[in-house]
Order: structure tokens, then C-alpha cells, then sequence
């Protein structure tokens, strides 16, 4: 083919629309990201991630009464099987918490009688149930890698509370329940992110709801998608100090190095959930002593407006604020899993409403048709090419 008639390859799809969706939208002109209409930062503010959750699922926020009955049903689902657990325990300590997730989600759906059930209030079960057993999953392997035995969830306590004290066996501070709950809120979802994109792709074959989380799981563990948090720790331990921090920037720009935690494809003024976030580590950064890490990075963030205009993105901030925690480094990304399950469940059931198998084209670049050259004569000669048949005259 003439490479003038070629079609156009748009690299990691950038730009191309592939479907419509009513989950969220970037509201490029308030700079908001959006979950059904609302302002993240609106429902951060004044919402908690059980109630966004619900959002995510039904359109709608719930009602004093939606939210109890909701609570009710998710507190009851978040124990997990003694199988489940002797499975956990069968796990390599040093596995990534990522590849355990991935198992533990497929573990459920082997196990589920109904996997195959694609009706829309099934999947609705089965996304409130993987929600409740994430974070016992999470903590338990925590637990179990440190050689210690998993602390049974409790019907009691809200989603974060129970969380940490399924980790460490206490509930922190309200402030850190509510720094938490935010980033819960502020991970839920994120439009076609490549995570959203690979859960919508395998729906779209027909694949069970337990398949599409487990690529989507996949596909998060990247570093270039929920890995970033981890590397952005990652710097802040190698800058150790305020005064190395410009030094540091400067020698790795000069190096072309990319700064994890700067920058994002599709906000044109800045990462909207950023904002919260910086707030929600300030309050942390009071009761944990987080000066030093607030100090670095300021100067990264002004450094790299500076020399570059990029703004931080919503991984930068959420490094900081999560070691201000207590919580592994590299459990961050499967708290990246324990909100964004909405939003991924949420986009399957919307794929699963107007499918259509996603099947992209891609052009060639390589050997135009050959013959196969026997055994014996192969390493003589080039294989020639087969010439396009002449035309046959009229």
C-alpha cells in the first residue's frame, strides 16, 4: 500500500472516541472530574465512599435509607471463605500484592455458582460483594505475609474504619478515617482509563464480570498507570532531604529522566482530584509529622511548574499521604483496586447494556506475503517476495 493512502494510527488511541459512556466525564471547562454529574471534589467534601459507591451503581446518591440498607448488605459480604485464606496463605510472601488480588478475584469467581449470570441486578451482587471482600483481602495478606493471622473484618465500622483495623487492629484518628475515605472517593473512577478500557474489552467478548476485574487488575498493576503512587514514594525517599530536592529535579531532567506523579493525558489545567488531596495531607502531615515530606514535595511541584509547566497529578499527593498512614508501599496500588471496583463493575454492567465487541484494526508494517522456502534451501538465498497478480484484461 501506498504509504500517502495508509490510514492514520492514533498511538494508545489518543483522541479517538470509542464509545459513549454515562458513568463519568472531565469537565474541561470547571476542570472537574465528574461521577453521574457531581464534582469529585463536591462529593469528597461532603460524601463518604460508601455513598459514592452507590452512585456509581445507581445513577442517583442514595437516601438516608438507600445508604443504611446499602451499608447493611455490604458489612454482611466482607468476611472471606477459610479457603480463600489457605489459599492466601499458599502464596509466595515476597508476591506482589497486585498478582495476589488477581488470584483472589478469580478464586471468588471459580467459586461463585452464578459466574455466568450477566443479568444486571447479578452483577450487581457480585460487584458489592468483591467491593466488601477487597479490603479484607488486602489486609489479610498484609497480615499473613508478616507471618500473623488475618483480623476477621467487623460489621461495625465504615468501609475505611474497617479497613485499617483489619490492617493494624485499631481505628486511626477521624482525621485519617476522613483523609482515606478521599482517596477511596477520588480513585472510584476515571472514564476510559486503560484499567476501565481493558474491563470494558473482555465484557465486551461475553466474559464473565469476575474476568474483566481480573484484567483490569492487570492492567492497574502497571507503572504507568496505578504502579505511579509507588514510584512517587519512591523519589521522595531518594530526594531524604528539602535541600537535595532542587538538586535532585535539576539532575534528572538534564537526564531526561520522567518524574512519576507529574502530568496527565487528559487534563489540560491540572488534575482536579489534586486539590483534595493536598488539603487532606496537610491535616495528616499535623498529626503524623509530615513537614519534611510536605517540604519536598513543594519543591518538586514549583520545580516542575517552573521548568516544564506540568502540574502533579492525582498520584503525587497520594504517596505522600498514604506513608503518613502507615501503609506499605507497595499495598498503594491494591487501594487503587479497593475504590476504583466501582467504577470498573460500573463501566461492565454499562458495556454489557449496548454491547458491541471491541475488535480495533491495525496497520502492517511487516514482510509482504512470501513463499515458504523448503528446509534445505533456506539460509541461501533471500525469500522473495509474491508479487501481486496482474489484472486480467478485459
Amino acid at each position: 500500500m501506498d504509504d500517502s493512502k495508509k490510514p492514520e494510527v492514533h498511538k494508545g488511541l489518543v483522541g479517538v472516541y470509542v464509545d459513549d459512556s454515562k458513568v463519568s466525564k472531565i469537565v474541561q471547562e470547571t476542570n472537574s472530574l465528574t461521577y453521574r454529574g457531581y464534582a469529585v471534589q463536591d462529593l469528597a467534601a461532603n460524601c463518604k465512599f460508601e455513598e459514592v459507591a452507590f452512585l456509581m451503581w445507581n445513577g442517583e446518591l442514595p437516601t438516608k435509607q438507600e445508604l443504611a440498607d446499602f451499608e447493611k448488605k455490604e458489612r454482611s459480604l466482607r468476611k472471606i471463605d477459610d479457603s480463600l485464606v489457605d489459599v492466601l496463605k499458599k502464596l509466595r510472601p515476597d508476591a506482589h500484592p497486585m498478582d495476589v488480588l488477581r488470584t483472589a478475584i478469580s478464586f471468588i469467581g471459580a467459586q461463585d455458582p452464578k459466574w455466568s449470570d450477566e443479568s444486571k441486578g447479578a452483577n450487581l451482587d457480585k460487584s458489592i460483594n468483591m467491593m466488601a471482600k477487597l479490603p479484607t483481602i488486602v489486609a489479610a495478606w498484609s497480615r499473613i505475609r508478616e507471618g500473623k493471622e488475618p483480623i476477621p473484618p467487623r460489621d461495625d465500622l465504615s468501609y475505611s474504619e474497617n479497613f485499617f483495623n483489619m490492617t493494624a487492629g485499631k481505628v486511626p484518628e477521624p482525621a485519617i478515617i476522613s483523609a482515606f475515605d478521599k482517596t477511596m472517593i477520588l480513585y472510584a473512577e476515571h472514564s476510559f482509563n486503560v484499567s476501565t478500557f481493558t474491563a470494558r474489552t473482555i465484557t465486551s467478548s461475553l466474559s464473565d464480570i469476575y474476568s474483566a476485574v481480573t484484567g483490569a487488575i492487570g492492567s492497574l498493576k502497571g507503572r504507568l498507570h496505578g504502579g505511579a503512587n509507588e514510584a512517587v514514594l519512591d523519589v521522595i525517599n531518594e530526594i531524604g532531604e528539602p535541600e537535595k530536592a532542587k538538586a535532585w529535579l535539576d539532575d534528572a531532567l538534564a537526564k531526561k529522566k520522567t518524574i512519576m506523579g507529574f502530568g496527565h493525558r487528559v487534563y489540560k489545567n491540572g488534575d482536579s482530584r489534586v486539590p483534595t488531596l493536598k488539603g487532606a495531607f496537610n491535616e495528616v502531615s499535623k498529626l503524623r509529622g509530615g513537614e519534611k515530606i510536605g517540604q519536598i514535595m513543594d519543591i518538586l511541584e514549583e520545580g516542575m511548574l517552573e521548568k516544564k509547566n506540568i502540574k502533579p497529578n492525582v498520584d503525587f499527593p497520594t504517596a505522600g499521604l498514604y506513608h503518613l498512614m502507615g501503609i506499605e508501599k507497595d499495598l498503594y496500588t491494591p487501594l487503587f483496586v479497593m475504590a476504583r471496583i466501582t467504577g470498573w463493575t460500573a463501566h461492565v454492567m454499562e458495556q454489557l447494556e449496548g454491547n458491541k465487541l471491541i475488535r480495533p484494526l491495525c496497520t502492517y508494517s511487516g514482510e509482504p506475503q512470501r513463499p515458504v522456502v523448503p528446509m534445505d534451501q533456506r539460509g541461501t538465498k533471500a525469500t522473495p517476495a509474491i508479487k501481486p497478480a496482474a489484472p486480467k484484461a478485459p
